[in-house]
């Protein structure tokens, strides 16, 4: 807000300061799912690895939704949390990680079986109906939208520059910039190669969603 303030005045700093903490509340809604499927996957992953991978091993996501809720209100009372540079350097390693695992996973289910897909994605059939795919083509422009929902804490990125004001916005210009084409890069392929590996019955989790349940 102090932000909007310093740039606008008037009834737009409450216009578009509601603006803002809507986009606050819906990326904190869409984490908490986010982090809910894949709690809920480890531990599918585990009953599968000690049940057999004929067992439904199946869950409600309502429990971890609460934790990790729980977690937030609680971690949200630390002061100058956004300060811990350790934790940014945890995360990205984290990212990181799990992406090129799933991107080394798909490209030797790739080699190994053959690519499979076409450019236009799933077929319109018995499984799939013209609405399900345009209403799938929109979840994923939405989960495109989610993963650069970086820009809520670009300020707080930018305070922690230790550089004068001047060159800040350029040190920041060429930090988003960077960010940016390497996350699409990681991202993409991720998501191509996904669909390469598995073709039309690709899941949406792509390290627990199909066939990555062993080596545990």
């Amino acid at each position: 807000m102090d932000v909007v303030r310093s740039n606008l005045d008037g009834a737009k700093v409450a216009f578009y300061g509601m603006i803002q903490y809507a986009n606050l509340v819906g990326v904190a809604i869409g984490y908490t799912i986010a982090s809910s499927i894949s709690m809920k996957a480890i531990r599918r992953a585990r009953c599968f690895h000690t049940h057999g991978h004929a067992k439904p091993c199946s869950s409600s996501s309502i429990p971890y939704m609460i934790v990790f809720g729980t977690v937030q209100i609680i971690f949200s009372q630390i002061s100058d949390f956004n300060q811990i540079s350790w934790l940014s350097i945890v995360v990205v390693i984290m990212s990181f990680t799990y992406s090129s695992i799933g991107l080394s996973l798909s490209i030797a289910q790739t080699i190994s079986n053959g690519g499979k897909g076409s450019l236009t994605g799933i077929s319109i059939g018995a499984s799939v109906t013209s609405t399900q795919k345009v209403w799938h083509s929109l979840q994923a422009f939405d989960d495109i939208a989610f993963a650069y929902s970086f820009s809520n804490i670009l300020i707080e990125i930018q305070d922690t520059i230790k550089a004068p004001p001047p060159s800040k916005s350029k040190v920041m210009q060429k930090a988003t910039r960077l960010s940016v084409v390497t996350t699409t890069i990681f991202y993409m392929l991720c998501g191509c190669m996904g669909y390469v590996a598995f073709g039309d019955t690709v899941s949406d989790n792509l390290l627990m969603g199909f066939g990555f349940y062993e080596p545990f």
